[in-house]
C-alpha cells in the first residue's frame, strides 16, 4: 500500500506565483529556455535550466550550472520571492485546458514504494538525463519539479478533494499558454489525516510522466541514506515531490512520428511494401487523425492516407500497443529504425502541436509523418501492472505541470 505524506512546501508569494511558475525543463530547448528567462526573469526555468545564465559554450552539465542553480534558489528565497510553510500540508492542484479540469493531491512519496515496486513505471531512462537531475536536486538540495503520479480513483479520496476545493483557493492564475491553474492547501488535522490514511488503501500508483525525474530523486534519497546510516527513514531525502491525479480525470495525446527517407525505397515500392500489413486508403488533403486503436495516419507526398493494421491483437499488452505495431511492421522491418531512442532519421511530435505539425516538418527536413491513435491510461496501467515497458515516447500528457510551484526540501 502506498506511503503519501504531507510535508513542509516551500512555494512561491501568492503576488508572483504566476510568473514563477515554469513549464517541465525539458519541453525547452537551450536556446528556447534562454528566451523564455529572459521574457520573464523570474520564471522557475532560471533554476531549472540554470545553463541559461551562462554563454552558450558553457556545458549544461558544468558543475557551475549546478551551483548557479543552488545560489538562486537562496537568493529568491531571502528576497522573499519564495516562502516556506511552518507545518507539514498537502495541497489540492487543479489544472483547466480547454474546458477540461483535472485535480491531483500534492505530497511526497515514498522512495521505498518506487523501489518496492509500488509506484509502477512503464518507460527507461536515460542515463546522462538521469544524471542531470541527480546533480541539480543533489546540489540545490531541492525536488524542484513535481513527478505526475496516477492511481485508480477512489471515491473517499474524491469526496474529499471536492470539499477542500469549496474552501478560499491559495493560488489562482491562468499561464500563458492558456491553462488556469488552481490551489488549495490541507493543512487541517483531520484532513491531513484522513488524505494520509486514506493513501493507504491504494495498492499501486503509475508514473505518467516525470520517469527521468523520479528516478534521479530516489536515486539522491538512496545516496543520502549512504552518507547516514543512521539515518531513521522519516528524513525529507527519503520522500519525493508528486502530484497524483485520479486516472478517470487524465488525458493522454497522440505522440506522432516522423522519418526522414523511405530506406531507399521508391514511394510506390514503399507503398506495396506496407500495403501486405495495413489496408492502404488514400484520403487526400485532409488531415488524418485516427479514430480507434490500429488505426494510422500517414502522410507523405502532399497527400494523406489512413492505414488500418491487419493483425489481430495477440494479448501481449505491449505488442498490442500502437506505438508497437508501427515500429514492429512499418518502422523497423520497412523503414529500418532499428532503435528509435537513438535513430536520428525519426523524430516525435507531440499531440499538443497538432497534425499541420506532421506536413509541415515533411515540407522542411522529413519525407514521411505517421499521426498515432493516443495511448489509453488502461493500456499503461496494464503494461506496468505486468513489470514490463512501453516503446520510447508511447504517451504525451497535458496539460504539464509547472515547476517552482512546490519545493521540497531535503534538509
Amino acid at each position: 500500500m502506498a506511503t503519501v505524506k504531507p510535508f513542509l512546501c516551500i512555494r512561491p508569494e501568492t503576488s508572483v506565483v504566476s510568473r514563477v511558475a515554469a513549464l517541465p525543463y525539458d519541453v525547452y530547448s537551450r536556446a528556447e529556455a534562454k528566451a523564455e528567462v529572459e521574457r520573464e526573469p523570474l520564471s522557475f526555468l532560471k533554476i531549472d535550466r540554470a545553463e541559461t545564465g551562462f554563454p552558450d559554450e558553457v556545458d549544461t552539465y558544468a558543475p557551475c550550472v549546478y551551483e548557479r542553480a543552488r545560489k538562486l534558489l537562496d537568493e529568491m528565497r531571502e528576497d522573499g520571492i519564495f516562502v516556506q510553510e511552518k507545518a507539514p500540508c498537502y495541497y489540492v492542484y487543479e489544472l483547466t485546458m480547454d474546458g477540461r479540469v483535472q485535480t491531483g493531491i500534492v505530497a511526497c512519496s515514498s522512495i521505498d514504494d518506487y523501489a518496492g515496486g509500488v509506484i509502477k513505471k512503464h518507460e527507461n531512462t536515460r542515463a546522462e538525463k538521469e544524471e542531470d537531475r541527480v546533480c541539480h536536486v543533489d546540489v540545490c538540495d531541492a525536488q524542484t519539479g513535481p513527478i505526475f503520479l496516477a492511481y485508480r480513483a477512489r471515491a473517499d479520496i474524491n469526496a474529499l478533494v471536492t470539499e477542500v476545493k469549496k474552501e478560499p483557493r491559495l493560488y489562482d492564475f491562468v499561464a500563458p499558454d492558456g491553462v488556469r491553474h488552481a490551489v488549495w492547501k490541507i493543512d487541517g488535522a483531520e484532513q491531513v489525516r484522513a488524505l494520509e490514511e486514506a493513501f493507504t488503501r491504494v495498492p499501486d500508483i503509475y508514473i505518467a510522466d516525470g520517469h527521468h525525474r523520479a528516478a534521479s530523486a530516489v536515486r539522491v534519497g538512496f545516496k543520502r541514506r549512504e552518507e547516514h546510516p543512521d539515518y531513521k527513514g522519516d528524513e525529507p531525502y527519503n520522500y519525493f515531490l508528486s502530484v497524483l491525479f485520479p486516472d478517470e480525470e487524465l488525458m493522454i495525446m497522440d505522440y506522432n512520428r516522423v522519418v526522414k527517407d523511405l530506406n531507399g525505397l521508391t514511394e510506390e515500392a514503399f507503398l506495396e511494401r506496407i500495403s501486405t500489413d495495413f489496408e492502404v486508403q488514400k484520403v487526400g488533403s485532409e488531415p488524418v487523425r485516427p479514430g480507434r486503436k490500429g488505426e494510422f495516419g500517414m502522410f507523405l507526398s502532399d497527400c494523406w492516407y489512413l492505414l488500418t493494421a491487419k493483425r489481430s491483437p495477440s494479448g501481449d499488452p505491449v505488442a498490442d500497443l500502437d506505438v508497437s505495431v508501427l515500429q514492429d511492421v512499418l518502422l523497423g522491418p520497412v523503414l529500418g529504425i532499428g532503435d528509435p531512442r537513438t535513430d536520428e532519421r525519426i523524430d516525435f511530435i507531440g499531440g499538443i502541436r497538432g497534425l499541420s505539425e506532421l506536413s509541415s516538418r515533411c515540407h522542411r527536413d522529413m519525407k514521411v509523418a505517421f499521426s498515432m491513435y493516443p495511448t489509453s491510461i488502461g493500456e499503461l496501467f496494464q503494461v506496468a501492472d505486468t513489470s514490463r515497458l512501453m516503446p520510447p515516447k508511447s504517451t504525451w500528457f497535458e496539460p504539464k505541470l509547472r515547476s517552482g510551484i512546490f519545493i521540497h526540501k531535503l534538509s
